[in-house]
């Protein structure tokens, strides 16, 4: 197949594509700096927009490296980290942005946990397997690198179970409020819910307090549940289920088996059973790009990491329609997640 002539600028433009994916990795390593540093805490402490100056002797780090945190702040701000501006002596200032005001510690709704997980090297470092996972048996090139599956590995590490638990926590916060605030049409008419792979209890918490009369429980691995602080809201096994951000860890075959155990849980749609879950429906329509690409970093990640993949609508309809579910209902309103009601 012969090569498309280029000249000019397309030829330019198509070597600065190939640059910005070779180097995509410097936006996920220069706000893990930022992290490191505890940048976005000394802003939120400052209690105003803070100089370079500032920012310097509140780090504690020497001088001579002033030009090397003006470039961290600046590639920072352009992606979206932090906002500059200019104080009354015309000297340039830093703020949070909507983003970053999520990566400090006083916020409950922090991703700070995630992150640490995102970018440490447990879940980076099989990365550098993917071309030789293709051809070995192994299910995830995590396995590749550790010998074992990353479940299994948190169920040995208390540390790592207790990170993983914080950052899902954390982010069930983040979601249920929007959940509860915007979609609460989803849970008035139940009575009693069981929160698969709930975790440590975030999400029945929640639903719990925002709607008292359903009486919630969860299910999960023991060393997980063990984690969970002790609550009279949460009640004992039945009615109906929701499945928050579980069956993307799972094959489809695997989800199919999981969907089938909740159908003989739940009551019969005449007597409102249903299935509730939150999880990403990738929408590959290029006018919602970034969004898009979020969900495909996910799926990567997914099958990079934990042998489990994000699914398109059309994906998801065949997991239903196989597990014995006849009607299915989809809300895409949670930017890259959807709520998912399906019916036996």
């Amino acid at each position: 197949m012969a090569f498309v002539e280029l000249k000019g600028v397309g030829l330019l433009e198509a070597q600065a594509h190939v640059w910005n994916h070779i180097l995509g990795y410097t936006n996920s390593m220069s706000l893990k700096c930022a992290l490191q540093l505890g940048i976005p805490d000394i802003i939120h402490h400052h209690g105003r927009p803070i100089t370079l100056s500032e920012l310097l002797t509140a780090l504690a780090i020497s001088s001579t490296k002033t030009d090397s945190l003006w470039r961290l702040m600046r590639i920072l701000v352009h992606s979206g980290f932090i906002a500059r501006g200019t104080n009354r002596n015309e000297e340039e200032t830093y703020l949070l942005t909507p983003s970053s005001q999520l990566l400090v510690k006083e916020n409950s709704m922090n991703m700070l946990a995630f992150a640490q997980v995102g970018v440490g090297p447990l879940l980076t470092t099989p990365w550098n397997s993917l071309g030789a996972w293709f051809r070995q048996p192994e299910s995830t090139c995590f396995e590749m690198a550790n010998g074992t599956t990353f479940w299994d590995l948190a169920s040995q590490h208390p540390e790592l179970n207790n990170l993983f638990n914080e950052a899902m926590a954390n982010d069930t916060r983040l979601l249920m409020t929007v959940v509860v605030r915007d979609c609460s049409e989803v849970f008035r008419s139940l009575r009693s819910l069981v929160d698969v792979g709930g975790g440590t209890g975030t999400t029945a918490r929640i639903i719990s307090e925002a709607f008292p009369h359903i009486k919630c429980t969860i299910l999960d691995l023991p060393h997980v549940v063990a984690a969970s602080p002790e609550s009279t809201m949460i009640n004992s096994i039945g009615g109906d289920i929701i499945v928050q951000w579980i069956l993307h860890d799972w094959s489809d075959e695997d989800c199919v088996k999981i969907l089938r155990r909740c159908k003989e849980a739940i009551p019969s749609k005449e007597e409102g059973g249903k299935v509730i879950i939150l999880d990403m429906v990738v929408n590959e329509d290029m006018r919602h790009h970034k969004s898009t690409e979020t969900q495909l970093f996910f799926d990567m990640m997914m099958m990079v990491n934990f042998g489990g993949k994000e699914r398109s609508e059309f994906e998801w309809l065949k997991i239903f329609t196989d597990a014995g579910f006849t009607q299915y209902k989809i809300k895409p309103i949670l930017d890259v997640r959807s709520i998912m009601e399906i019916y036996p």
